[in-house]
């Protein structure tokens, strides 16, 4: 996924960020540099948009219960997959 616009952090290394970064499993200055990223790239922002929900999602349906890793690769990887198809039907 791209916007098109040159970012000093690519979209491809921002979304495979995306879960340390709302985990908070990152450094400052690198959560700043992603940060700035979704400041410029709208198709990104609203990719972590969908993380996030996501991420709330499973949060309230399975209370204080870690998600499970495999799980986790599942749901971002169709998150990915309905994305891309979503993009292609507009295309």
């Amino acid at each position: 996924m791209s916007c098109g616009n040159h970012h000093d952090t690519s979209c491809s290394e921002v979304l495979d960020a995306v879960s340390a970064y709302l985990d908070g499993e990152m450094t400052e200055h690198d959560a700043g540099h992603i940060a700035q990223h979704f400041d410029e790239c709208g198709p990104c922002l609203k990719e972590f948009g969908i993380y996030q929900e996501v991420k709330l999602l499973v949060h309230r349906c399975c209370g204080s219960d870690q998600m499970p890793e495999d799980m986790r690769a599942r749901v971002v990887g169709r998150i990915r997959e309905v994305t891309v198809s979503l993009r292609l039907e507009d295309s």
